[in-house]
């Protein structure tokens, strides 16, 4: 009786801290791409007939860096993408990600190249916060003060069992 409480307990345990059900569920986002905005000092376009229009034109971000994702721990697709907005603010754009579900998942800024060492990249790096979904299009804002020449790759990674799912450099 007392073995095989302690069996349960410990399967138990293993099921909370591995997560393995994650593996097969997927979760998906759609973010829309990152914008500044409207800003009340702003000029707004008048069509012909004098009037405003009914939606006001908002520029696109521009890319600073970007790169493929490549697998590392897990297959991993994607692009990641460096986007500044009008207003200055800095996002970190994920588009089309795939890659497999898990605990724990974090989205990095890496020192570590793309092609580095797996073990390297949470070495010299800055948390953009934890992944929203392992498909599909999300953002992450870069904060302020993060200087960008700084980090050569995006990764997510797994904090729990310090391991990369995939990388992409920032070219």
């Amino acid at each position: 009786m007392i073995v095989s409480a302690a069996v349960v307990l410990a399967a138990g345990a293993a099921i909370a801290w591995f997560q393995p059900q994650k593996l097969f569920i997927d979760e998906r986002v759609d973010e829309a791409l990152p914008t500044a905005p409207a800003s009340a000092t702003e000029p707004t376009a008048t069509g012909a007939d004098g009037t405003a229009p009914s939606r006001p034109a908002t520029a696109e971000p521009v890319t600073l860096a970007q790169g493929r994702f490549r697998s590392l721990g897990h297959t991993t697709s994607g692009r990641a993408a460096v986007l500044e907005v009008t207003d200055g603010r800095r996002f970190l754009r994920v588009g089309d990600l795939h890659t497999s579900n898990g605990p724990d998942l974090f989205v990095y800024l890496s020192s570590t190249t793309a092609d580095g060492p797996r073990d390297a990249f949470d070495d010299d790096f800055v948390s953009l916060g934890r992944l929203k979904a392992n498909q599909g299009n999300q953002n992450y804002e870069i904060a302020a003060g993060v200087r960008l020449d700084r980090y050569r790759s995006v990764v997510i990674w797994c904090r729990r069992f310090t391991y990369a799912f995939g990388a992409a450099p920032l070219g």
